[in-house]
């Protein structure tokens, strides 16, 4: 095991101490991991972090495709622990998701992990135990290819976004079980109140208000934990501080960006200059030119920018709510420093957010519409969510035809019709989407007119392809529909309505090609991260699907993607927002012939 340093800073620097630097690199086929607690300061409160190495992050792992990685992990906590490789290609036993892959690792016992490493990119690694994430238990890993790399870059950084608390992740959970809006302290005020009227008129105002209310949701409701107990940190760095990168002037800088938080969305951008997102989840993508792209919670984008002059640039990624940010300079010296931009204007939920926009016009129009609905509705979620699913009452039957007839060709996405099943109507439940639009032209909330505000083009997922060709072409065999279903008020999140220890494993046929439709019944973003295999994005293009690991639904929306179930074993498929984790949630089983793996 070898130490070596990405971004390569000067000896000189480095004494200086005038770097904000990043966790050490590891590099080699046999590692030492040590998981233990350590004392850290963010805030100016001392706190116990969870770290591997007495590393927060933990220590960036160096592989090689096509090498066998070996990795001796020693639990030096009181509780059992665990370490998952996110992304990776891998036997499930090696997986690292107690229950499933194994029993986990034991206090004062050691694991070792070994496997082939047959994928290059940037991923990460973190535990799959508890809420030990939320506690500094993260790191990333970078692979270098064994063929030549298709991007050329001078220098190297890994940037990687996470979110901290001082509050303990058990407290954390328990606030928001007994007041969902706990850490919201962003609703929206008399001066919004004002505005609204000024562009939409009394009437208008006064009918949208009155919905929402009689819903008994938020349109200020887009994150759970906000920057009211959260510190946004890049490479371990508070916003204070700021990490720091080096280049030299006409240098290309590859920036691996990863989001390792717990809860926290992130919106980036670098002022001043472009950035062609070149791999989404460690995989080439044709290279893309962007001003600003979204990152949600375990996606990765790698991104080539090349500073044309002597001056600093701020890394800026704001949270998705606009409560904070983290953020980086970078810059030809250590004394530069850039202007820190100031956060975008927070967003609001509209009624393309509950699945209820035709078309794309999600306002104006639809004021008025769902204004009216909201006079019959009566005063109770419940009441709309009867109302909604009778606009599919035959829902036993069409689910039926949903599972049963044969999709349509590979790379276009799902025909089928939407289809609420019965087990999704209840407490558990107080949305159900009646109109979602597909999720792959959108930017997301809060993202959607940068365009037209501030000239900033922003990432689409459907706007990605892979670099190079499909591997299977062939078309699914069949459809599987699942509905991202919650309760928000009673902060209770599951699949179809059903949580996680209630509900019966996906089987998956080994070898079999199917494709996953998602349907986000809720007013959340929720990232879905299907461990084992890649989730193969459909964007229009079956010649050059895109691969990722994990996959934004955003809310009200519905998105495909196809599936090769060429892992056999047991895999975990879940929400990766750490507190909506323990409900939505599926194991996932891939076995030969219908026979258990």
């Amino acid at each position: 095991m070898a130490l070596t340093s990405l971004g390569l800073p000067s000896a000189k620097v480095r004494a200086a101490g005038l770097l904000a630097a990043q966790p050490a690199v590891l590099s080699g086929r046999q590692f030492n991991l040590d998981i233990g607690y350590q004392q850290v300061n963010f805030t100016g409160a001392e706190r116990t972090a969870t770290t591997v190495n007495g590393s927060l992050p933990a220590p960036i792992l160096r592989w090689k495709e096509g090498e066998q990685v070996s990795l001796r992990v020693t639990n030096h906590l009181a509780h059992d622990t665990s370490l998952h490789w996110h992304g990776m290609i891998l036997p499930y036993q090696m997986d690292g998701v107690p229950g499933l892959s194994y029993a986990g690792i034991k206090p004062g016992e050691t694991f070792e992990y070994r496997f082939d490493v047959k994928q290059s990119g940037t991923y990460w690694y973190h535990s799959h135990s508890g809420f030990q994430e939320q506690t500094g238990l993260y790191g990333a890993i970078v692979i270098d290819p064994k063929e030549p790399d298709p991007v050329a870059f001078d220098r190297e950084y890994v940037v990687l976004l996470s979110d901290w608390s001082d509050t303990s992740p058990e407290s954390i959970y328990a606030n928001l079980k007994k007041l969902s809006h706990y850490y919201n302290f962003q609703e929206r005020t008399v001066g919004d109140l004002w505005h609204e009227i000024r562009e939409k008129g009394v009437t208008k105002t006064w009918q949208a208000r009155k919905m929402w209310n009689q819903m008994r949701m938020s349109q200020a409701d887009i994150a759970d934990v906000t920057g009211y107990t959260y510190t946004y940190l890049m490479n371990g760095n508070t916003p204070a501080s700021g990490w720091m990168g080096l280049f030299s002037k006409g240098e290309k800088i590859r920036l691996r960006f990863i989001n390792g938080s717990a809860m926290s969305i992130f919106d980036v951008r670098i002022p001043g200059l472009k950035m062609t997102v070149v791999a989404a989840d460690g995989q080439n993508i044709e290279p893309v030119t962007v001003d600003e792209f979204r990152i949600a919670t375990a996606e990765t984008y790698d991104v080539i920018v090349e500073p044309a002059a002597d001056q600093a640039y701020t890394v800026f990624a704001q949270s998705i709510d606009r409560t904070g940010y983290a953020r980086g300079t970078l810059a030809p010296d250590p004394s530069l420093q850039a202007l820190i931009p100031a956060m975008d204007p927070r967003p609001v939920l509209s009624h393309r957010d509950m699945g209820m926009a035709h078309d794309g016009h999600d306002m104006g129009v639809m004021d008025h519409d769902m204004s009216a609905m909201g006079n019959d509705m009566g005063h109770d979620m419940s009441t709309m969510k009867h109302d909604m699913s009778g606009h599919s009452m035959h829902s036993q039957a069409m689910n039926a035809h949903v599972m049963n007839s044969k999709p349509g060709p590979a790379g276009f996405g799902s025909q089928a019709p939407v289809v609420h099943k019965p087990s999704e109507r209840g407490p558990q439940t107080d949305m159900q989407a009646m109109s979602p639009l597909s999720g792959l032209d959108d930017q997301g909330i809060g993202l959607r007119d940068h365009a037209q505000l501030y000239g900033r083009k922003v990432l689409r997922y459907a706007d990605i392809r892979n670099l190079t060709p499909t591997l299977d072409k062939r078309d699914p065999e069949r459809e599987i529909q699942m509905h991202l279903t919650g309760n928000m008020s009673r902060y209770m999140w599951s699949i179809d309505g059903i949580k996680y220890a209630d509900a019966e494993p996906v089987r998956l046929h080994y070898g079999e090609r199917v494709r996953i439709t998602l349907v986000n019944d809720t007013m959340m973003t929720h990232p879905m991260h299907l461990h084992g295999m890649w989730s193969e994005l459909e964007t229009g293009d079956p010649d050059y699907i895109p691969r990722k690991h994990t996959v934004i639904v955003q809310p009200g929306s519905k998105i495909s993607y196809l599936v090769t179930a060429d892992a056999l074993g047991r895999w975990a498929y879940h929400c990766h927002m750490l507190y909506h984790m323990p409900g939505m949630h599926r194991e996932v089983r891939v076995e030969h012939g219908g026979k258990k793996a």
